[in-house]
Parts: C-alpha cells; sequence; structure tokens
C-alpha cells in the first residue's frame, strides 16, 4: 500500500524586471497588505530570479513560474509561460 503524495508546487505571476543575465530573468511579484492598525492597503513586493532557458521573456513581459529544485544559489524557480508581451 503505497500513497503517491500529490506535489503541489508553487506558482506565481509577476513583471519581468531585469533579462541581463543569461538564462535568468529577474521578476517582481506585487502583493496588496491591510495595514492591521489603521486599515489602509499598501503594495510590497519580492524579487524572484527565475531560470529561462530560451530567453523568451522580455522586460516589461508579464510571466507566470513555478517552484522547482535548487539551480544556483538563488534559482529556485523555473519560467511556466509568458501570458503577456510588452509592445
Amino acid at each position: 500500500m503505497t500513497q503517491e503524495k500529490s506535489k503541489t508546487q508553487r506558482s506565481f505571476v509577476g513583471v519581468v524586471v531585469s533579462d541581463k543575465m543569461a538564462k535568468t530573468i529577474v521578476v517582481r511579484v506585487d502583493r496588496t497588505v491591510l495595514h492591521e492598525k489603521y486599515q489602509k492597503r499598501y503594495i510590497m513586493s519580492h524579487r524572484y530570479k527565475v531560470h529561462d532557458e530560451n530567453k523568451t521573456a522580455k522586460v516589461g513581459d508579464k510571466v507566470e513560474f513555478v517552484e522547482c529544485r535548487p539551480l544556483s544559489r538563488d534559482k529556485r524557480w523555473r519560467l511556466l509561460k509568458v501570458l503577456k508581451t510588452e509592445v
């Protein structure tokens, strides 16, 4: 009786802010947070280094990426697809 655990990969959608590195893009993910005391909404952002094997994403593109095994010291994310390209 072996039960397989279903792996749930975290996935995010963000905007590419840098594509200068080889096979790596930097993606900014924004989220809205509500302040506990003052009930004001503000935006917090986090930057992720994402593996882009074919160099398909450019600066300004909206992309979706998922969690994967560690590829380098900072890269633990893999590009899934480019959702919207910036013209």
